[in-house]
């Protein structure tokens, strides 16, 4: 495990999940480092110049952003072959990261944005799973039989959304993306990814995962 890659994640962060969802998929294997957001190790400082999860430091390699460890992870191994999708996923992603998540925060964490309607908030992500749930064309996932990157990028995120008030987002019209998420969340790749370890310290046993998970 000396020589393992080093990776710093908080368990409920969808940008951490995300990319433990591709060390999985890759099977690379990592030394897992969990935290706690409002205690930050000196060493997780000294590695992440953003100070935020998930981070990567692989030798001289330092990855600080979810989707770069993602795609840092797949391409030395991606038997499910992830990363072979269409174009069309990478502007889902991007679509994913930025207006989604905005909206997505301004409704979860409302009162941190006085200047903002949650409900319009609401909406205007709603807007965006809406637009998705077109998307399926009746496959189970995204761009067919089998999940593709931009599968695993988004869920963490529509999860978070779901979250907020289950019984209000079943009740939308989108039973495609609903099944998706539900099927994703009853999956064994969701429930080895969601494992519970105990926040890093000096001296501690390294934790193995990524290769032993898949």
């Amino acid at each position: 495990m000396d020589q393992a890659p080093i990776f710093w994640t908080f368990r409920r962060c969808p940008y951490a999940m995300r990319a433990r969802l591709a060390l999985v998929s890759a099977g690379v294997e990592v030394e897992l480092r969990e935290i706690l957001l409002r205690d930050k190790p000196e060493a997780f400082l000294a590695t992440s110049a953003s100070a935020t999860v998930p981070a990567l430091k692989a030798g001289e390699t330092v990855l600080d952003e979810s989707l770069d460890i993602m795609i840092w992870a797949l391409k030395q191994s991606d038997p499910d072959a992830l990363l072979d999708m269409p174009e069309a996923g990478w502007a889902l992603i991007t679509a994913n990261d930025g207006p989604f998540k905005a909206a997505l925060d301004h409704t979860k964490y409302a009162s941190r944005y006085p200047d903002k309607d949650a409900s319009e908030e609401r909406e205007t992500a709603a807007g965006y799973l809406r637009a998705l749930e077109a998307q399926f064309s009746g496959n189970p996932w995204l761009f067919g039989v089998r999940p593709t990157l931009a599968d695993y990028a988004l869920l963490p995120f529509v999860r978070q959304f779901a979250n907020i008030d289950r019984a209000w987002f079943n009740a939308q019209d989108w039973p495609q993306v609903r099944r998706w998420l539900d099927r994703f969340l009853e999956g064994q790749v969701f429930a080895k990814i969601m494992d519970k370890y105990p926040p890093w310290a000096e001296g501690d046993v390294p934790v193995r995962f990524g290769a032993d998970a898949r």
